[in-house]
């Protein structure tokens, strides 16, 4: 066995399909021994390709946005998709089958304050045609102070990424009531990055390989069954909320079967950043992307 190093910038179920390359043994099929970390908070997961401890990292394409050039990330590429869409959910106090965008308007709502979260949130508030400065935005802080201010009270509606949302239905606290992604429409949200030089050996061959039936799984497979393999990565999530999550996500459908980031999804992130004001520079394609390791 060959060891590779993954690391993750943020780790939750909405990054199965590569949680699923060590949990459902794709990679130990290729002959890898995986071996993965997560980022210390505030530190992007590319500076552990920089720095030579990670082979692989899951990443977003904003992370090649970088000021008025790329030269940050100079030979480092993005190379596969993990997620086409937002994964992050609204979830109210109380179910609402009549729930619309524009109750947001003059509502309490608990928000991640910033990066790509935020970004995509307000993008599809443009979409709905809700003003996002007529919304009380709290702002706690990370994942878990944002869980733990709306189970506290705060807030009317809280903005997360599952299975937080489907943590909270099990424990009675609150129902999710709409999905961010759909509003915001299909796009290069979440990325796997690598360096060039990497990409060319024999290893991403590997990889890729791995990746790509473990895309195939995603789709194929039970969400009860996904859960149930990757359960001993989430101690403290219930099966019942895991498996809801997956299955939410499977439905969704950002989880497509192919690996590699297309042009459209590409193009549909500058347009979502060049909207918020986030985007200096609208970068070429093959200057953040990648297309994949070759399969033979």
């Amino acid at each position: 066995m060959t060891k590779i190093s993954i690391q993750f910038t943020l780790f939750s179920a909405f990054y199965s399909p590569l949680i699923s390359t060590i949990s459902g043994g794709f990679l130990r099929e290729e002959g890898l021994e995986p071996e993965w970390s997560v980022a210390k908070p505030g530190v992007s997961a590319l500076s552990a390709l920089k720095d030579g401890s990670a082979h692989v990292v899951q990443s977003a394409l904003s992370q090649g946005f970088g000021g008025s050039s790329n030269q940050d990330n100079d030979g480092i590429k993005h190379f596969a998709q993990v997620n086409e869409m937002d994964g992050f959910f609204l979830t109210g106090r109380e179910a609402d089958p009549e729930f619309s965008w524009d109750k947001l308007e003059g509502a309490d709502v608990v928000l991640f304050g910033g990066g790509q979260p935020l970004v995509m949130f307000k993008y599809a508030c443009h979409k709905a045609g809700i003003d996002f400065e007529k919304i009380n935005a709290i702002h706690p802080g990370n994942a878990a102070d944002i869980d733990k201010a709306f189970r506290e009270g705060q807030g009317a509606y809280v903005q997360q990424q599952g299975p937080f949302p489907q943590n909270l239905e099990a424990d009675g606290v609150g129902s999710v009531v709409a999905e961010v992604g759909p509003m915001v429409g299909p796009c290069g949200f979440s990325s796997l990055a690598a360096t060039e030089e990497w990409l060319a050996s024999d290893m991403a061959k590997a990889f890729a390989r791995a990746y790509t039936k473990t895309r195939q799984y995603m789709n194929e497979t039970l969400a009860s069954d996904i859960a149930s393999a990757e359960k001993s990565y989430f101690p403290n999530i219930e099966l019942g909320a895991l498996t809801s999550c997956i299955g939410a996500y499977q439905k969704l459908g950002c989880w497509t079967p192919h690996i590699e980031i297309t042009e459209q999804a590409f193009e549909a992130t500058l347009d979502i950043y060049q909207q918020s004001g986030g985007l200096h520079n609208r970068f070429k394609y093959d200057e953040v992307c990648a297309k994949p390791p070759s399969l033979s």
